[in-house]
């Protein structure tokens, strides 16, 4: 190790290590006549219903993270928020919060990460099976205003066909860089026609080693957010306060497998503890309990390939904590729930004149509400009720070499607040007061429809153009939101009178898939009519701990943006190689950039797989992002990030046995997302250098 640490030290030796790795690998795989992907990538031109990216196996086991946005954050075009190790969600294409949409098993996850980055997505990763990462027009079956993508965590807690027998896994593992501990399991069987399936995870993380200093620039850099200069900000080496994770989770599924179709039922109970490392300190402390229902008859009647039916129910809360200032004790002051519903209908026809595909109807019910503990009055966002009534229309057809697909969707959706709230008592409001929302209901329709197609012009050659509207409304915080927003220190303001937002996408790709060399490379033009952003105004909330002032505005912007990858197969040898890279800016088109854009990124990968051995290698780039709205501070200082991890698997007796550890961050980087909130970007950086060890035991 210490060997290790001293070699590759520097940019150049990382470079060195890289290439030296695809060369050794390229001489020793031919002696394995074993072909391999380097990604494990699942891509697929066949279908606009499948997924862009799927991350599954020894993939998605390498790259586990603690969090949803930890797990996929390095995926092409897709970034991530970082919030210690608690909370963390994907940012794709520099589209972030609503409109990146996370669903658990094809329905919505029910939580309120959307509304704010310190709030950790309350779908476990640890014993997921996949997770898919869709955009477009199938984006369009789930919901209204995922212009960035959604995300899908899929963990077979309602199985579809019967297991032949008993079969598991089970997972343990140990993380020298916070002293994590994990373990996860899980099981699946049947008696007679019900299968079942009962899987559970533990996940105890302590604050993590950072490289160096908490604030960026060193100990000495004092940083003035607008409105919150923090002169008093303290700053760390070695452990990071508030940056621990402690998370648990059981879910138990059981489903009636007949001729024609399935019944199934699950229940899910979710704990979440996590520290929040801003100046001031905090942890929010997480609970969710949730119930599924799935129906799927095939065939139903002529004409129909399949008839669906799901349901979801989730009742979730979080408490955030401050610290008292005397005793550094955690404090209770605001507690957030939300209890949702969710029920799909879903009815795909055979083909038809070249064409097959899927209709349906969507209704989704949700109440969120934050209350202050101390007196138990409305806190920062007064009770808000949500209701969506949907239609949908996803249509797709082959005729030779030409593909094309076609998509609609009709929301009616209504914001219907508690209007007998009382705002914060005006002592404690910002000098001068913002405008306060009116607690008015609104009601917004949204009309979103995609229209693409794909031209494989020669064998193994496609290319494509797609052209997607998506219409988005404001969400109850950025309609009714007034009051103090302890994990994001900002006094969050509202505007009630928003427009819905509208995005016109418009992309362009070339791929080839078939070969040695595969590659692709991806173009597109985001226009967004009333864009809603959060603005610092500068103003301080003296009352609140000093905390800024963020004001919800719209306003016309675009975002435009280049992705691409190439990867190669030494032939039948086991070995592998992959270079890839994306960047993405988002601008005003009155001028001036938009906030919390990802720095552009170029990396490469290596892997090589023999007689049970399998190791890997990665690297990546991040420029500087200099281009930061008027009101952000920086720049976001550019990073190397360099991982590696080697496994051996050997199956005895009838149990496949993987010892594994993994490298992450080796060069000890000070590494800092620009798409996480400043209160966190410039005095938390990301973990430093750490070391995984652990065993997987698959039967």
């Amino acid at each position: 190790m210490n060997l290790t640490y001293s070699v590759i030290a520097t940019r150049r030796s990382a470079l060195w290590l890289v290439a030296t790795a695809a060369f050794s690998s390229a001489a020793m795989a031919q002696q394995n006549p074993m072909q391999i992907d380097v990604t494990g990538s699942r891509e697929s031109a066949s279908s606009i219903l499948t997924p862009t990216k799927i991350l599954q196996g020894n993939e998605l086991q390498d790259k586990l993270g603690t969090t949803l946005g930890a797990t996929i954050g390095n995926e092409l075009g897709v970034s991530q928020t970082g919030y210690g190790l608690g909370a963390s969600r994907p940012v794709m294409r520099g589209l972030e919060g609503a409109r990146v949409q996370i669903l658990q098993n094809g329905l919505s996850v029910g939580d309120v990460s959307a509304i704010s980055a310190d709030h950790a997505v309350a779908s476990p990763v640890a014993n997921a099976r996949q997770i898919e990462i869709l955009r477009g027009a199938a984006a369009l079956l789930y919901g209204s205003g995922s212009s960035g993508g959604l995300v899908n965590v899929v963990n077979d807690r309602i199985l579809t066909t019967l297991p032949d027998k008993p079969t598991g896994a089970v997972n343990t593992s140990y993380d020298t860089v916070s002293n994590g501990r994990a373990a996860s399991g899980v099981i699946e069987g049947s008696v007679g026609s019900v299968a079942v399936h009962v899987d559970t995870a533990i996940n105890n993380n302590q604050n993590y080693r950072i490289p160096g200093n908490s604030t960026q620039g060193g100990p000495n850099q004092v940083w003035n957010i607008p409105g919150h200069p923090f002169e008093e900000a303290q700053n760390y080496t070695g452990k990071l306060p508030n940056s621990f994770n402690n998370q648990n989770n059981l879910g138990v599924g059981a489903s009636y497998i007949g001729k024609s179709g399935y019944t199934g039922i699950s229940v899910e109970r979710l704990n979440n503890n996590y520290g929040i490392p801003t100046p001031e300190g905090g942890m929010i402390a997480q609970s969710q309990n949730r119930y599924d229902f799935q129906h799927q008859t095939r065939d139903p009647f002529a004409g129909f390939s399949s008839i669906k039916f799901s349901a979801a129910n989730s009742n979730y809360n979080h408490t955030e904590f401050g610290i008292d200032e005397d005793s550094g004790a955690y404090t209770a002051a605001a507690v957030w729930k939300n209890i949702a519903n969710e029920f799909r209908l879903e009815l795909a026809h055979k083909q038809f004149m070249g064409w097959k595909g899927t209709f349906g109807a969507q209704v989704t019910r949700s109440s969120v509400e934050a209350t202050e503990v101390e007196t138990g009055s409305y806190a920062i966002l007064p009770s808000t009720k949500t209701n969506s009534n949907a239609l949908f229309w996803i249509e797709e057809g082959r005729w030779g070499a030409l593909q094309g697909n076609l998509g609609l969707r009709y929301d009616l959706v209504s914001q219907n607040p508690n209007q007998v709230s009382e705002f914060q008592d005006p002592d404690a409001s910002p000098s001068p007061n913002p405008a306060t929302p009116t607690l008015q209901n609104r009601n917004f329709n949204l009309i979103s429809y995609s229209a693409g197609g794909l031209w494989n012009f020669a064998n193994g050659y496609g290319t494509g153009l797609s052209y997607t509207v998506s219409q988005r409304a404001p969400s109850p915080q950025e309609l009714y939101a007034y009051g103090i927003h302890e994990s994001t220190a900002t006094f969050a303001v509202g505007d009630s009178n928003l427009n819905k937002e509208t995005s016109h996408n418009l992309e362009l790709n070339l791929q080839k898939t078939i070969g040695k060399v595969k590659g692709k490379v991806n173009l597109y033009l985001n226009k967004f009519n009333n864009y809603i952003y959060g603005y610092y105004t500068g103003q301080t909330a003296e009352a609140a701990e000093e905390f800024s002032v963020v004001v919800a505005q719209q306003a016309a912007a675009t975002i435009k943006g280049a992705e691409g990858e190439l990867t190669y197969n030494w032939g039948n040898v086991g070995s592998g190689a992959r270079l890839f890279a994306d960047a993405s800016q988002g601008t005003f088109d009155a001028g001036g950039n938009l906030p919390l854009q990802p720095a552009p990124r170029v990396g490469v990968q290596v892997a090589h797989q023999k007689n049970g051995w399998l190791a890997n290698a990665s690297y990546t780039y991040s420029f500087q992002q200099n281009r930061l709205a008027d009101w952000e501070v920086g720049p976001t200082p550019s990073y190397n990030l360099l991982n590696a991890g080697l496994s051996y698997t050997e199956k005895i007796n009838k149990v496949s046995w993987t010892g594994y550890m993994m490298l992450r961050n080796i060069l000890n980087d000070d590494i800092r997302y620009a798409t996480t909130p400043m209160a966190v970007r410039l005095y938390a950086p990301q973990p430093g250098r750490s070391l995984m060890v652990g065993v997987r035991a698959n039967f």
